[in-house]
């Protein structure tokens, strides 16, 4: 019997394998790469365009001149050679992946490493460098080796204050930042399937901070009913008893607000552990918490009242700001003195926008907390959407109370 990886591998852990591609992304950063390494290797006409896209939103919009040529000739590239094109504003990779073109079953691999956030679908779905880019845009295959597998058993159901985002700092502590190196992780269990797709992809979004090659749900009634939205039909992916090389086990009902401090993101405590702690800047958004579900959550703590430091908000995607925008989610964000920026990545690397200066600190709904990751002499605390907007409006870090 097969875990889901090796079901969708078509193969057991371990073995080598070659495999067509069913979609396939790149970002402006590591599109620019991936297209000179195709024109190193002489390759003119691309394999099959159609599974192929584009995304701009690492630094967008441009931030200089040189940005803004290689933007540029890009996006030419991307007319010329018929791949689809998601230009500056569309939103974050992963977001507009999982707006109804992944789907259950597929390999996608993108050339960031927290592509793993769309096996949330149940896809096997992996980051890879920009020259394993342009070798899929001119043959459309890859190579794997088919990962072992970590279950990560969830039990029980999230209270009070605490997120999806909680019990992802929660596994990573557990697992370590090198626990899961080249594994995939499968989010099995009965609380599973109480975690909603935005959940999920959080969930899975964190994996590579583990090590690992990919983090995936199996698809079921929340995968369906969320594809359908979006015009995908979609079907159920049951479990089969098989072999995990180790299992973690989490009880949701004993997840607590938590926050990944400097400058590892498995090095996790309790926010009451650190409440209080100085703070210039609360960050939220990126690939990890800029989806609706976050925004609304955030909106709904700072809700009439005030921030007290500089808080950006950014939504992943241009459906999820329209979207707050026709609730009034964003209204309300925007009233409590945040403000709001173009979809896109810049601010979580330090690339571009709420950059930090010296010594700063900066709250923080992103996934990595590096030394120097948002500026030199920056220092970054991780946590879930609701701990960032009691942390704005206290101007410390503080503890959320249940909304």
């Amino acid at each position: 019997m097969s875990t889901l990886s090796e079901r969708i591998l078509g193969a057991p852990a371990g073995a080598y394998v070659d495999r067509e591609v069913d979609i396939a992304f790149a970002h402006d950063g590591t599109g620019v790469l991936a297209r000179e390494a195709l024109r190193e290797m002489g390759v003119e006409r691309l394999a099959h365009p159609e599974r192929l896209r584009l995304i701009f939103d690492h630094i967008v919009p441009a931030n200089t001149g040189m940005t803004a040529t290689l933007q540029a000739e890009l996006r030419e590239y991307a007319r010329s050679s018929g791949i689809e094109l998601s230009d500056a504003g569309g939103g974050i990779c992963h977001q507009v992946m999982s707006e109804g073109v992944v789907r259950p079953g597929m390999i996608a691999v993108g050339a960031d490493s927290h592509t793993c956030t769309l096996g949330a679908f149940g896809a096997f779905a992996t980051g890879m460098g920009a020259t394993d880019m342009a070798a899929i845009w001119a043959s459309g295959t890859t190579w794997f080796r088919v990962p072992e597998t970590i279950a990560v058993r969830l039990s029980g159901r999230l209270s009070g204050a605490a997120e999806p985002k909680d019990v992802a700092l929660a596994y990573v502590a557990k697992l370590g930042m090198e626990g899961a190196t080249y594994r995939a992780l499968e989010f099995v269990g009965d609380g599973a399937s109480g975690i909603s797709m935005d959940g999920r992809l959080t969930l899975s979004n964190m994996a590579v901070e583990t090590g690992a090659k990919a983090g995936m749900f199996y698809a079921d009634a929340v995968t369906v009913r969320y594809l359908l939205e979006y015009g995908v039909t979609a079907s159920h992916q049951t479990p089969e008893d098989c072999r995990y090389e180790r299992e973690v086990d989490i009880d949701l009902s004993g997840i607590v607000p938590l926050v990944a401090v400097p400058y590892r993101v498995d090095t996790v405590r309790e926010a009451e552990e650190v409440a209080g702690t100085h703070i210039d800047q609360v960050l939220v958004g990126t690939c990890t918490n800029g989806r609706y579900d976050d925004l609304a959550r955030f909106a709904r703590v700072v809700r009439g009242k005030r921030v007290a430091v500089r808080t950006l908000v950014v939504p992943a995607s241009r459906a999820v700001l329209a979207r707050a925008i026709a609730s009034g989610v964003l209204a309300d964000i925007v009233d409590a003195g945040c403000m709001v920026m173009p979809p896109g990545c810049g601010p979580c690397l330090g690339a571009h926008a709420g950059v930090l200066g010296e010594g700063e600190v900066c709250l923080s709904t992103a996934n990595r907390n590096f030394k120097n990751r948002m500026g030199v002499g920056g220092n970054i605390y991780l946590s879930s959407a609701a701990t960032a907007a009691a942390s704005a409006l206290a101007g410390v870090i503080a503890v959320p109370e249940a909304v």
